[in-house]
């Protein structure tokens, strides 16, 4: 599987550009941190890159395909998907039908189970039901059972408790182990540091910092000077 790259990604809302000239590169088996101060442009990055917005400028390719001009679905079939902030479940639906939605397997569907108990015990459960937690992961075992070979996430840990995210964070790293490349936002800066290799630091719209995601974490001074655009 080849690499997701995006160049010179502009994304324009309103007046002006909320992404400007932003380029990054998300390998497979491996986690990229997109981390910033709110407002940074990190949602608008995602969205562009998923095909929600179109980019004004710049480019998206997937496994060298340029895929700037694709819809979302089109995206989705190459092998990207992306979990958007808040949840998304079928309320009316359980837990295993919402997984079936996506699944390519029944044997998936018993695999990802396998990754969250508390989901194996609401299997029969409306997904309505759930608690916040539980329907969060609900939306990342539905991405998980998809086998995507590129996965955004924007902010995992929004309306959960920090000991949920904490166990969360394992089945994201298992998830690159297996060959995935994955796109981490996350409010929790160190968290997402803690299980990245590469790090890209965004404020005021613009990349500030590329690089290993541990430097960020041995220097808070480096991590200071990216998040204010220095």
């Amino acid at each position: 599987m080849n690499a997701l790259r995006v160049h010179g990604l502009t994304v324009k809302r309103g007046a002006g550009p909320v992404i400007r000239d932003v380029g990054l590169v998300l390998e497979p088996g491996r986690i990229t941190a997109l981390v910033g101060p709110n407002g940074a442009g990190k949602t608008s990055l995602l969205e562009a890159v998923s095909g929600v917005v179109p980019p004004s400028a710049g480019s998206v390719h997937l496994g060298g395909v340029n895929v700037t001009r694709h819809s979302r679905v089109a995206r989705a079939r190459l092998g990207l998907a992306h979990i958007e902030q808040g949840r998304a479940v079928f309320p009316g639906l359980t837990v295993l039908e919402n997984l079936r939605l996506t699944a390519r397997t029944p044997a998936v569907v018993d695999e990802v189970l396998g990754l969250f108990p508390e989901l194996e015990k609401r299997r029969d459960s409306p997904a309505a039901l759930l608690s916040g937690g539980e329907q969060q992961m609900v939306v990342l075992a539905r991405a998980f059972a998809a086998r995507p070979a590129y996965l955004l996430i924007d902010e995992m840990s929004l309306g959960l408790a920090p000991v949920v995210f904490t166990r969360l964070l394992p089945v994201v790293t298992r998830f690159a182990a297996e060959g995935a490349a994955i796109l981490l936002v996350e409010q929790f800066t160190h968290l997402a540091l803690g299980v990245a290799q590469e790090a890209v630091v965004v404020s005021s719209g613009r990349v500030t910092y590329t690089g290993d995601a541990q430097t960020l974490l041995d220097s808070p001074a480096t991590l200071h000077s990216a998040y204010l655009g220095s």
